[in-house]
């Protein structure tokens, strides 16, 4: 299973800091954002790993990153996001990265408390198709939140003004091949994205999307307010912790 990051777009609520640099980049606590979400993967065995970001700072990364050895990893590749096409449209520039296996994808501002490695062994069981990690959380209306039947995922509804259940779909995904042909059928939404709910809705159709409840904390920086939340978190107790 190879990796993917996505660090692309302009991170307008976080301005005016990503006036000058690309949200990924910025400290949360006493390293760099886009830090965490890589050492997620390779603390869950994955050292294969694409960043794909965008914006006006792209050569930013390779001077942080570099060769990815400092990280843990064995292979770092980097891919440039043209424009605000949306998640599942940066998450089709690595299909030449996956080269027809399995990746598991990663939101750059996602930051946690545990490791990710046994839903990564669950998703090798599990033989193809999808799988997407899930945390409880206070106020889903701000996240995609899913649907349940007899445990089974059944629809993921985007920010829903009354949620169906207390669970939000954090950005951690695991993906077979086909997801690059199922990004291929989308239309943008109304912000004009090609949206990752979408592509998850699209696996549940064909009945190939499970699930895992992720451990530990979970939190987001995409705000003002998360941001300062993961940057305590992390203060507290670290992240990606085994």
């Amino acid at each position: 299973m190879k990796g993917v990051v996505l660090a692309g777009g302009l991170g307008t609520r976080l301005h005016p800091l990503t006036k000058i640099t690309n949200k990924h980049l910025l400290p949360v606590y006493n390293r760099p954002m886009v830090t965490y979400p890589i050492e997620c993967l390779v603390k869950a065995g994955i050292k294969d790993v694409l960043v794909v970001t965008g914006g006006n700072n792209p050569g930013d990364f390779l001077k942080l990153l570099g060769n990815g050895k400092e990280y843990g990893l064995e292979n770092i590749n980097y891919a440039y996001q043209q424009g605000e096409g949306g998640i599942a449209d940066a998450l089709a520039l690595a299909k030449n990265h996956a080269s027809g296996g399995p990746i598991c994808v990663v939101l750059g501002d996602n930051i946690i408390e545990k490791n990710i490695r046994s839903a990564v062994d669950e998703y090798h069981k599990q033989g193809g198709g999808a799988r997407i990690l899930l945390k409880r959380v206070e106020n889903p209306r701000r996240f995609g939140v899913p649907v349940f039947e007899n445990g089974q995922v059944v629809a993921i509804v985007e920010k829903p003004e009354h949620p169906p259940s207390s669970y939000a779909v954090t950005g951690i995904y695991m993906y077979d091949n086909e997801v690059f042909d199922f990004i291929g059928t989308l239309t943008p939404s109304q912000r004009g994205e090609l949206e990752i709910t979408d592509v998850n809705n699209v696996y549940i159709r064909k009945g190939k999307l499970a699930w895992s409840e992720l451990e530990g904390w979970w939190t987001d920086a995409g705000t003002f307010d998360s941001l300062l939340r993961a940057s305590n978190l992390v203060a507290q107790g670290g992240a990606n912790n085994v």
